[in-house]
């Protein structure tokens, strides 16, 4: 791999679009290498239940709450299903999009079948999107259910979804979980190191995974053997369910500066509290990301100090 402006530049990258892109990876990361993806999936992975009810801000039943926040504050990319971006991109057009590829329900439990979700969109349907719509479509995401007895349909998709994405010059977010009647226990810390090791041997830009748990052990110590096995496919970690801004930036730093994470995707953290609430959490989370603030400063941000 050549590195161009502190970039690594993988070798399926076409010489004609590698000025593509490093202006991609530019944008996400604002020149830093670090992410703050903004995850706006779950009206698909959750259905409505991220969206509507208790400790849940009113703003949230709308879906063009996320496309507000994603305008209305200093994000790397947000990412979303392709129909979402289709309905409000062109009101919100200076948003850098990751379109997710595939996305299944919580309604089928592991108890009933291993999970599968399949690709919706091709790469060639999502560069004819961002070519007649002029939006700024930076990426694509696809997740993988690692340990699924299906695990062999998503891991080709992904390994083609790759190629064809680099070839565009787009760049490629794995959301890559344990998960199956194989899998015993989806956060243990080599499981979720074994599955940024996957990402690396598929040649994601970045993997997505859940932060490791294990009883007695600090989470962020435990994520170091997930960031080296990760390699040149830098590691951003799940933000998980809600919990109050201070615990969430804490997490975040330790997860950056203990466990070797190179940012973060965050969607209920930020996306379940109202818009002005919500525009000061991505603010507080992209100073921590991007600028290497600490969490003193994150918060005086959060709080609106």
């Amino acid at each position: 791999m050549s590195v161009v402006y502190d970039i690594e530049v993988p070798a399926d990258i076409p010489e004609g679009v590698k000025a593509t892109y490093i202006e991609n990876y530019q944008m996400i990361t604002h020149g830093s290498g670090r992410l703050m993806l903004f995850a706006g999936d779950q009206k698909v992975e959750h259905l409505n239940d991220d969206f509507y009810g208790e400790n849940i801000h009113s703003d949230d039943s709308d879906p063009e709450h996320l496309f507000r926040i994603a305008n209305g504050s200093r994000i790397g990319v947000f990412a979303t299903q392709l129909g979402l971006i289709s309905r409000y991109g062109k009101s919100y057009s200076e948003v850098p999009y990751l379109v997710k590829l595939n996305s299944k329900t919580h309604l089928v439990k592991t108890a009933q079948k291993d999970p599968l979700s399949r690709q919706l969109h091709s790469i060639e349907q999502v560069v004819k999107f961002r070519n007649q719509s002029g939006l700024k479509i930076v990426g694509v995401g696809f997740t993988i259910y690692l340990g699924s007895e299906y695990e062999d349909i998503m891991l080709s998709e992904a390994a083609n979804i790759i190629w064809e994405a680099h070839q565009e010059g787009l760049l490629v977010v794995l959301w890559i979980y344990p998960r199956g009647k194989a899998v015993g226990e989806e956060k243990d810390p080599h499981l979720i190191a074994g599955a940024a090791g996957a990402a690396a041997t598929l040649g994601a830009d970045f993997v997505k995974v859940n932060s490791p748990k294990k009883e007695g052990f600090d989470s962020a110590e435990l994520l170091k053997e997930a960031s080296k096995a990760a390699g040149r496919t830098r590691l951003v970690c799940a933000g998980g369910s809600s919990m109050s801004g201070e615990k969430f930036l804490k997490q975040l730093y330790d997860q950056i500066h203990t466990g070797g994470a190179s940012g973060n995707a965050t969607g209920r953290n930020i996306h379940q509290k109202s818009f002005s609430e919500a525009t000061r959490m991505c603010n507080a989370i992209s100073a921590i990301t991007i600028d290497n603030a600490d969490v003193k400063t994150a918060l005086k941000i959060y709080n609106g100090q």
